[in-house]
């Protein structure tokens, strides 16, 4: 008898120590509300499982933070049980996630089905999405009414436009105002920025879906040109090191009247504290000229489980949660960052948040995506070839042409002749 209540007790504690709260990691970015956001979010978690997250800084940027997972996982190390990746990196980071498709019942199919097929590697469900983008135009809704000016539909009427107000307002005693900022530093936003202007023109996507070098182009020659042409005239010289946030400071502090970038700077700018509150309108990106589209290129980030984590289920009860709809809502409203659910998109708290959630759905649905899936795990070799010789362009170190066709010959080395 006593053995076999000895035994219970000891059945009693180990079942006890089993169920303890455990303690996770997750790497979480910082642009913009991005790390405050995904504090809340944890925290909230923390509450309802009695577990733990810790959160791992990584850096800003897209190219060395994807440097340090590289580095990590190809090392196995269980540093980092849930991370954030970016949607070009499933086919690159694929291998080294579990298959989410057990933990999930079912969740991913409220997504937008091509974000959910380009986190599905090999037919294994690697990453859920978290929070989608595309680049969109912020305009100073204020200034275009003081020079009775509309938002641009064109890049070229964006320059006319930009050079009238900046001149306008240097006149009137503001002599910090530039034209139009951006992503000009050479890195994956650089990238996404270059190839709005590719698109735009109708000049491709630096490669095809069927793996085809296309960039070497009339159509993308001009759209660089074009680009060049802005800086140190209605772009500041500096632009050529901006990120997202250096470009939305400027912005935000009231001394750009035109400026691209992604949907969470919508809210910051709309914040309490900012001297352009109120005065901000978003439309698409402009078109490549009267035969031009629109393109806005397709961002986003996802949560993807570590394969070499010790706490899979707990790691993956995060992620469940964080992309969830009640979460996702939150941070739509908050932060303005874009659900991947496609559901949100006609939530009225949500559209009150962030009206043009609405009225750019289409862009937001239908985003220009980066040659990811057609150059796999060569992406990132490809990215930085084309940041290079676009910057190289905007810097006046070289002209389209000679960047373009240097460009192709690189590409087909990197591609071993066409073969990804």
């Amino acid at each position: 008898m006593k053995r076999s209540i000895f035994g219970a007790v000891v059945a009693s504690t180990l079942l006890s120590f089993s169920a303890q709260a455990e303690t996770i990691s997750i790497s979480c970015g910082a642009v913009g509300q991005e790390l405050e956001l995904c504090q809340q979010g944890i925290a909230a978690w923390e509450k309802e499982t009695g577990h733990t997250a810790k959160i791992v800084t990584t850096p800003n940027s897209t190219t060395e933070r994807l440097a340090l997972y590289q580095q990590l996982l190809a090392a196995g190390a269980n540093d980092i049980d849930v991370f954030q990746i970016d949607v070009i990196w499933p086919g690159i980071l694929g291998n080294h996630f579990i298959d989410l498709t057990e933990y999930t019942n079912g969740a991913q199919d409220a997504h937008f089905p091509a974000i959910v097929a380009n986190n599905t590697v090999r037919d294994r469900f690697v990453a859920m999405p978290w929070f989608t983008d595309a680049g969109v135009l912020y305009y100073r809704s204020d200034l275009l009414e003081k020079y009775d000016e509309a938002p641009p539909v064109t890049w070229e009427q964006l320059t006319t436009t930009a050079e009238k107000v900046m001149n306008g307002e240097r006149e009137a005693g503001n002599d910090k105002m530039w034209g139009f900022v951006w992503q000009g530093r050479a890195y994956e936003g650089l990238t996404c920025d270059a190839l709005e202007w590719v698109a735009s023109y109708n000049g491709g996507t630096i490669v095809d879906e069927k793996g085809n070098i296309t960039i070497n182009n009339d159509s993308a020659k001009q759209a660089l040109t074009t680009a060049a042409g802005w800086v140190d005239t209605i772009s500041p010289p500096g632009v050529l090191n901006y990120g997202e946030e250096e470009a939305r400071g400027v912005f935000q502090t009231g001394n750009a009247v035109f400026m691209r970038n992604w949907p969470y700077a919508w809210s910051l700018g709309n914040s309490e504290d900012s001297p352009v509150k109120g005065k901000i309108g978003v439309v698409a990106l402009p078109k490549g000229g009267e035969d031009g589209s629109h393109a806005g290129t397709l961002g986003g980030w996802q949560l993807a489980v570590s394969k070499y984590s010790a706490n899979p289920d707990v790691a993956a009860s995060l992620v469940n949660y964080l992309t969830s709809f009640e979460e996702q809502k939150r941070r739509a409203i908050v932060g303005s960052y874009n659900p991947t659910i496609e559901a949100l998109y006609q939530d009225e708290d949500v559209l009150t948040a962030v009206p043009f959630f609405g009225s750019l759905y289409t862009t937001f649905a239908n985003g220009t995506p980066r040659p990811s899936s057609a150059t796999g795990a060569k992406y990132n070799q490809v990215s930085n070839a084309f940041w290079n010789a676009t910057h190289g362009v905007l810097s006046g170190r070289t002209d389209a042409d000679a960047a373009l066709t240097k460009l192709q010959k690189d590409l087909k080395r990197i591609s071993r002749g066409g073969r990804w």
